[in-house]
């Protein structure tokens, strides 16, 4: 489905469903060097169970037009007034990596329209290497690979797994050029987001402002996002964790725990505060 947002083009995946902002809805927010495709078993699962879903594309990446967005709280306004161009008051904020953090920073600062937070492969603060940064200045396409391998827990997994016909380490590496060849012209989008991650500090302020229920969905073997970082954050929010056997690759490792444990956060009680009848 195409949206204008802001005075531009705007692109979010609905499931294979028609999009009906009537129905109870829940958006999903792409990672670094991602797009909507990352959440593709999530969004139809969602559409074909009652629900309303948008599976965005950021500004700068794949089908929505740029530039991409400074920082995450820009991510953040950009990503509440896609819901208003689509009609949505209140929705459940899904979003991996970086998208966790700009979900977060959403639910903060509109706590009466998330009716639940749900936070993937998540840390705050979410430090980036010098050294990535570097090579992702320097050569994309090696840097790339680093978090590649960094990415997925087991550097020996063939394709057909989890599912036939998939390849997780070369499907996320065409994933991560598709996204940097789709970009606008000069831009290095693998860079950027990685950027805008490192530069995220306002992580417990927006904290301290959610009302909803709030989920972590952890991997295990997790190096890009190690549990541990998750320890203050997920103390200020008050959240249910979700452990799964994956790395940061969450979705491709352990798609159907990852699935399982969104179905059961949408399911928690709504805490957020109801919009005036006025």
């Amino acid at each position: 489905m195409k949206l204008s947002v802001n005075g531009r083009q705007a692109y979010a995946y609905t499931g294979g469903k028609p999009f009906d902002p009537q129905r109870p809805c829940v958006v999903f927010v792409h990672g670094a060097s991602n797009d909507h495709t990352g959440f593709t078993l999530l969004a139809r699962w969602f559409a074909h169970h009652g629900h309303a879903v948008l599976a965005v594309d950021l500004p700068g990446h794949s089908r929505s037009e740029g530039p991409p967005l400074p920082s995450v709280e820009a991510a953040a306004d950009c990503l509440l007034a896609l819901l208003d161009a689509a009609g949505v008051q209140r929705a459940a904020l899904a979003g991996h990596s970086m998208g966790s953090l700009i979900a977060l920073e959403a639910a903060a600062r509109a706590p009466e329209r998330a009716t639940a937070l749900v936070m993937i492969g998540t840390a705050y603060p979410m430090q980036v290497s010098e050294t990535l940064l570097s090579t992702a200045a320097s050569d994309p396409l090696r840097a790339m690979r680093m978090v590649n391998a960094w990415s997925i827990s087991s550097p020996a997994t063939k394709p057909g797994y989890p599912s036939p016909g998939n390849w997780l380490h070369g499907g996320a590496l065409a994933l991560a050029r598709r996204v940097q060849d789709a970009a606008p012209a000069g831009s290095n989008v693998f860079l950027h987001d990685f950027q805008v991650c490192n530069a995220y500090r306002g992580g417990l302020e927006a904290a301290a402002r959610v009302t909803c229920p709030v989920t972590m969905v952890l991997g295990r073997q997790d190096q890009m996002t190690p549990p541990r970082a998750t320890r203050e954050i997920t103390a200020a929010l008050k959240a249910r964790v979700v452990m799964v056997g994956s790395g940061h690759h969450l979705m491709g490792e352990a798609p159907d725990e990852v699935l399982n444990a969104v179905r059961g956060a949408l399911t928690l009680p709504d805490r957020a505060p109801q919009p005036s009848a006025a």
